[in-house]
Formats: structure tokens, sequence, C-alpha cells
């Protein structure tokens, strides 16, 4: 989704939905829009060992923005469609590494939802699509995985450009809920883009970003701090398996991880509009809740509406 609110037309009807959810007995339907203003937040939650605890009530769960507590009016957890990318690093560092991560991205593709909306953009100095052109999504695995295998290394890389790239297609979908998967050493040596840039794009958004940082001792550009900030601000995560050939076990993490989030909506009580940086924090209550932790993004843009 391109911005951090969702537009809804029917308070009445948002209620209703609200309180469908909140029985957890007839979810509402992926796609919403509503007359009120509301933040998404898609949250994970795991215990300690980081395995995902799937079935809290909304009643679990407190929001706060800036420190105020705020009223819950979405609360849904379900497999519903996302539109995915995968952003893959094809520069000369991944020589060794692409038919592992191209293997990866295959399977992968075959866990995910048939009605996921799936595209691939490949970098090195250059930002590429790797979907034949005038095609925006796939939902067939075996073309993703087709369209990753004519992707060859070479060349220097554009990180931040390609992430850029990657956040403006991803909202060509209208799916609700949008994923980046980045794939990379995390180095960037040619971008028009900076880093900061990147990070007030995904501030601005509420796109979930998982990096996946390829490692081997060629690689010496590598910055894992990089991909740990764009996951961590997006409410995603970073991995850094040790080995390369780990990475479909990763992927197969990251599915999960995204299957099973909790779809939570809610108004700011601060209705200015004034374009600061508002940051949230997730709690939880209940019985063994300090043996649980909730990662969502760390915020989100107040950017003003534009005018028609």
């Amino acid at each position: 989704m391109l911005r951090s609110v969702a537009r809804v037309r029917s308070m009445a009807w948002l209620l209703a939905a609200a309180a469908a959810c909140a029985c957890a007995q007839n979810p509402p339907p992926a796609d919403f829009n509503v007359d009120v203003n509301l933040v998404i937040l898609n949250v994970s939650v795991a215990d300690r060992g980081g395995r995902l605890v799937r079935n809290l009530p909304q009643s679990s769960f407190q929001i706060y923005e800036e420190g105020l507590a705020q009223q819950i009016r979405l609360f849904r957890r379900e497999d519903a469609p996302v539109a995915v990318g995968l952003v893959v690093d094809n520069s000369g560092s991944m020589l060794r590494k692409l038919s592992s991560v191209v293997a990866a991205a295959g399977e992968f593709a075959r866990s995910s939802n048939p009605q996921d909306h799936m595209f691939v953009i490949h970098f090195n100095e250059h930002v590429s699509h790797a979907l034949p052109s005038g095609q925006a999504f796939a939902t067939n695995p075996e073309q993703l995985q087709e369209a990753m295998s004519q992707i060859h290394a070479k060349g220097q890389t554009a990180l931040y450009d390609a992430v850029a790239a990657a956040l403006a297609h991803v909202h060509q979908s209208s799916l609700q809920k949008k994923v980046l998967i980045v794939l990379s050493d995390g180095g960037d040596n040619a971008s028009v883009r900076r880093l900061e840039d990147v990070i007030t794009m995904i501030q601005q958004s509420d796109v979930i970003v998982y990096t996946v940082g390829l490692f081997d001792e060629y690689d010496h550009d590598r910055n894992p701090g990089v991909l740990k900030r764009l996951a961590k601000v997006s409410g995603g995560e970073s991995w850094f398996p040790k080995e390369v050939s780990d990475a479909t076990e990763v992927l197969q993490a990251v599915s999960r991880d995204i299957r099973n989030q909790y779809t939570i909506g809610y108004a700011p009580s601060n209705e200015k509009r004034d374009g600061s940086f508002r940051q949230i924090k997730v709690k939880l209550t209940g019985a063994h809740a300090d043996r649980l932790i909730a990662r969502t993004r760390t915020g989100y843009i107040a950017a003003a509406e534009k005018q028609p």
C-alpha cells in the first residue's frame, strides 16, 4: 500500500467488521475502503524462541502513537493475498550465489498464495524488471522462476535505486498487503538515491521489507547494517544465513512470517497531518505477554492529504 493511511467508505461498515474480527469467526475480506483515516499495521508475534504465535485475540494488543494509547478499529488474522516483490542483487559480487538465489526464489513462489501478485526487480548499476515487458505481476510460480533464470551477475551495485523502484512498482497492485524481499550483500556503489531517501519512502508507505544478507569472502562492500535498517523501519526482519545454500530455508521463514501476521488498524487521536514522523509501539497484554515479542513498523509520516 503506497500510503500509510487507508480510506474507507462507511463508518458503520467498519465498526461492524471490527466487531466480527474481534470474535475471530468471520474475518472481513482482504480489500477494504472506508471514510475514516486508518493507520494499518501488519504485526508479527513470536515467542522468545522465534516461534510464531497465531491465535491471540484483539484484547491482547495495545497500540501507542507518540506514547498515547489508540483505539483499535480493525483487527483480523488471515492468509490474505499479498503483493510480493523480490529485489535481487545481480552485481558482480553475486556471481557465485545467484543460482542458489534463483532456486530459493522458485521455492518461495511455489509456497505462495495462488492469488499473490509477484514480481522481480534485479540490479547491478542498472535497475531492471525481470518479467516480460508490459507485465507488472505474475501469479504463476514457474513464470517467476523462469524470469529469474535469465538474470546474470556482473557490474556494480545500485541497491538504493532498486529498492526505490520496487517500492514504486509494488504500489501498482490493488492488494492491500505489500512486501519486498531484498537479497543482497547490502553494499551500494552506484545509486543516485541516498539511503535516507529510501528510508523516507518506506516511512511514507506501509510496505514490509525483509532483507536477506548473502556474503562470502569476496564481498568487500558488504553492509549488514543497511539491510538491518531497511527491515526494522518497515516492521520486517533481516536474515544472514551462514551459507548461501540456506537461502531456501530463509525464504520459507519469510513466507511463514508473511502468512501469519495480524492486521490492525486505528484512527490516530492526533488528526493533524503536518508531515511529522509519528512513532508507533505495539504492546502485548494478558497471560505470558512478557514472553512474547511483537514486531511492526517503527512509525509513519503523517503527510498532508493531496488536494484533488
